[in-house]
Parts: structure tokens; sequence; C-alpha cells
């Protein structure tokens, strides 16, 4: 048997549903504009060109936010400062954090807008046999990432609460992940009833937890349809971006026979 890789990202690219300052923008230049570019800019003369080449394809991104596709959020996005130290950046996250056995817990049965409890996670974890260890990487799974591209994939979702996403900490996980737009209920839905209930605690409350400990989650996952409850590697590799509240990362599920 051979090593299944399971890709678990996001593809970058436009999505009309993603909201207006998060479409991701790309421009492709064709192998004929670069024949243009290597000539003028290099002074390169025609007659010097690589016969049967046409020049090289580039790309550029353009409007894309951190947060906008699959990506891991470092400390420093929940706020300056947790357990009394300056939070990291995610060039400052310790990369052993990145790579470990994976543990997928599942709340598809959960309603939009109903927050996933401590209860939820564990009787997941019962039915599967399946005890936390530290340094594990848990994925929650939703199969909210069924609509990526709508306008519904922001608008809709289950989400984290501050206590579910404390206990996870609390079992050794530094690392943990979900299916959908983001880490808690949706943001307009939080806002909204913060307001109806009058409560300065009620927004971002699973974000929020990072104040106090120190976690990182991955939001925007997909495809954790297609893994088991456990037996597997995860890998979520961000990129190097100086100061940065997150990263794009290529995050894959490695099963080894």
């Amino acid at each position: 048997m051979q090593t299944t890789i399971i890709d678990l990202s996001k593809p970058i690219q436009y999505n009309a549903g993603d909201p207006w300052f998060m479409r991701v923008k790309i421009k492709h230049k064709s192998h004929k504009k670069s024949h243009w570019l290597i000539r003028l800019a290099l002074n390169l003369p025609f007659r010097l060109f690589p016969k049967n080449w046409t020049g090289w394809a580039d790309d550029s991104i353009k409007n894309m936010g951190l947060h906008a596709t699959t990506h891991i959020d470092a400390p420093w996005h929940y706020g300056p400062v947790v357990e009394g130290k300056p939070a990291k950046t995610i060039d400052q996250i310790p990369l052993d954090w990145c790579y470990g056995d994976g543990i997928v817990i599942d709340c598809t049965h959960k309603e939009d807008f109903v927050a996933i409890t401590v209860d939820d996670l564990k009787k997941d974890l019962d039915k599967n046999g399946i005890t936390i260890q530290k340094g594990n990487i848990v994925l929650i799974r939703t199969d909210r990432d069924k609509m990526m591209g709508t306008a519904d994939f922001v608008e809709k979702g289950t989400g984290m609460s501050k206590e579910a996403t404390e206990w996870l900490i609390d079992q050794g996980v530094k690392v943990m992940g979900i299916d959908q737009w983001g880490w808690d209920l949706p943001l307009k839905y939080m806002a909204k009833k913060a307001r109806e209930l009058n409560d300065p605690e009620y927004f971002w409350e699973g974000h929020r937890v990072g104040l106090e400990k120190e976690y990182l989650h991955i939001e925007q996952l997909t495809n954790l349809s297609s893994l088991p409850p456990s037996g597997f590697k995860v890998s979520v590799f961000p990129l190097k971006i100086v100061g940065g509240s997150a990263a794009p990362a290529r995050v894959v599920a490695i099963i080894n026979p």
C-alpha cells in the first residue's frame, strides 16, 4: 500500500461569494508577454532567443488578504498579548506545532447559528474511542465547505463556543481547524446577537480565548469528509510572512499504510 495524501485546502482563486474586500484576484501573464519582456528588459536579441520557446509564464496575486483562503491564524490575530507575553506573529510560530497526529470531530449535526459545545466534542470522541493527546491537531468537521464559492459560505454555519475552544486547549491541543468560513459563529449573526443580548462578551468569543490561552486555528478547510476520525498526520505549514496575523497554508492529511 502507498501513502495517501489528501488535500484539505481551498483553491486560491476568485470567488464571487466572498466579501468584496477579500475577493482574490490573480493576474496571469502569458508566455508571449514575457517573450517581449525578456527581449526589451534584458536586451536579449531575437536571434539569441532559444528556439521553440516563447518565454516563461508568470502570475501575480492582488487583493488577497491573509484570511481570504485556507489559512492558519497566529495568536497575534486575536490580540497583542496572550498569557502575559507578546502574542506570536505567524513567522514566530514553532513549526513543530504545525505537524502532528490528526483527529476529526464530526459536528455535521449542528445547525446554522448554533455553537459547538464541549458535549458535542466529547460525544463524538467517545463514539470513536479516541482520547486527545498533547500535540494532536484537531479538525472540526461541519461540511460547510460545500458552500465554498457562494455567499452562504460567509453568512451561514455553526461555530466553536468559547468553552469548546478552551476545552481543546486544556487537552494539550495547540492547533485546531474547521471547514467553514470562520472559527466562531458567522460574524453578522454574532454582531446581531450581541446587540440583542446587550452582552459585550458575546462577539468573537471563540477567537478571544486566544487572549488568555495560546493557540492557533485553521479556517476554511475542505475535504474533512474524506478523512477517518484518527490515524493520520496533518501538515499545516504557513507562509513565513514577517509580522503577519495569519498566513495561507497548503494543509494536507497524510495517511500511511
